[in-house]
């Protein structure tokens, strides 16, 4: 950002205050920068400590600065910018020609900043020179990149949006005419260029060099890459904590709570606690019991084993049923597969059924000629075919 090529000690800024003989008119000065900020290469000139001082030394209400300046060293920038910052006065900061590069940080210490008209503001990265190893250019590098943070953050903190996205329109070497200045948040308004100073100061005229610069003004440069408008930063609203609640309010929340009158806020506000807590207490219906997880699955398992048992006795049951019919001649052998499905459907009803039956209806021994009784003796059998039973 620093010219290289050497010229005479220059005086690039002037200051100069207004004089007033009515002492209730607020006082005014007036900061000029018109030409390339810092000290020279060989250390001559006006540097930004001297400028400084004499800043912080003007005891007026009002600061007006006119700046026409192509930028220079950045660190003097930001020494100036703040200096600016620091006094109680109201700054007025005109963009009469030019804001370009330390210069733009300047103007970001205005509590109003003006673009003339025809004016343009010009914003990018720091540059350096150095001499040595490669541990040397890294280093310098993280230098400037903590620098051009700094930078983008001033900007943000005027026109809103976020560091990357100023970095981003910083690295593009980004170019503002007066009207898109303004749209972008770097500037209040634009208007058109005075003849002179409020003090009535004649502004000297130059003109810029701006080889060093990837563009030769915005005519050269591409639109601004931030979008338009850029969202302006927050303003605090006193009223959000600062407002008290209304006695309506707290009165109403006293009789809810069933608070005296002369409860205070810490009271309140420790009922509602007390009353919050309680309600986030899980409310168990009436007839219904909490039991551990595993309980209940032991128990399903047991319930589960029981209805198996259960299923178990009834078969048996009914099993029995059936065949008891059967061996009491009430149903037929063939017929047990079909009572016994009935029996399953309806016991109550199959068991009434069978009982209705009467024994003995179906034989249950062979009928024929071999029905002599087993206990008779082979002879009394021989006998028996022969000429009949004995009793007969």
């Amino acid at each position: 950002m620093t010219p290289t090529n050497r010229r005479p000690p220059r005086a690039w800024a002037t200051v100069h205050q207004a004089s007033t003989t009515n002492s209730a008119e607020p006082s005014a000065a007036d900061v000029v920068i018109y030409d390339a900020i810092g000290s020279d290469g060989w250390g001559g000139g006006l540097s930004a400590k001297d400028l400084a001082d004499q800043i912080s030394a003007l005891d007026v209400d009002t600061l007006n600065v006119y700046i026409s300046s192509p930028g220079g060293d950045a660190w003097d920038g930001l020494a100036i910018a703040n200096a600016l910052r620091r006094h109680r006065a109201t700054v007025n900061v005109t963009i009469d020609a030019l804001a370009a590069s330390a210069a733009s940080v300047i103007a970001m210490a205005g509590d109003h900043v003006t673009m003339a008209r025809g004016a343009e503001m010009m914003i990018h990265d720091a540059s350096g020179l150095v001499y040595g190893n490669a541990q040397d250019m890294r280093d310098t590098a993280d230098v400037l990149d903590k620098l051009c943070d700094s930078y983008a953050d001033c900007y943000a903190a005027r026109a809103g949006g976020t560091r990357d996205q100023w970095r981003q329109a910083m690295r593009a070497e980004t170019w503002y005419s007066a009207e898109e200045a303004v749209l972008a948040g770097l500037a209040d308004r634009w208007d058109d260029a005075p003849e002179t100073t409020a003090s009535g100061h004649d502004l000297p005229h130059r003109t810029f060099d701006l080889a060093e610069f990837r563009f030769r003004g915005r005519a050269d440069a591409p639109a601004p890459t931030i979008p338009l408008p850029a969202a302006g930063p927050k303003t605090p609203n006193p009223t959000e904590e600062e407002t008290p609640m209304s006695d309506h309010l707290t009165d109403g929340i006293r009789q809810r709570l069933g608070l005296p009158a002369d409860a205070d806020d810490t009271a309140i506000l420790t009922t509602l606690d007390d009353r919050l807590t309680a309600a986030e207490a899980p409310t168990i219906p009436e007839g219904t019991t909490l039991i551990d997880e595993q309980m209940l699955d032991a128990l399903r398992a047991d319930a589960a084993a029981g209805r198996e048992a259960l299923s178990a006795l009834a078969a048996s049951r009914r099993d029995e049923l059936v065949d008891e019919a059967v061996r009491e001649g009430r149903i037929a052998p063939a017929a047990r597969a079909q009572w016994r499905e009935m029996a399953d459907k309806d016991e109550e009803t199959a068991r009434k059924l069978l009982a209705s039956l009467a024994p003995n209806t179906v034989p249950v021994a062979e009928v024929g000629i071999g029905t002599a009784d087993e206990t008779m003796t082979a002879d009394d059998q021989l006998y028996a075919a022969a000429w009949g039973s004995k009793e007969n």
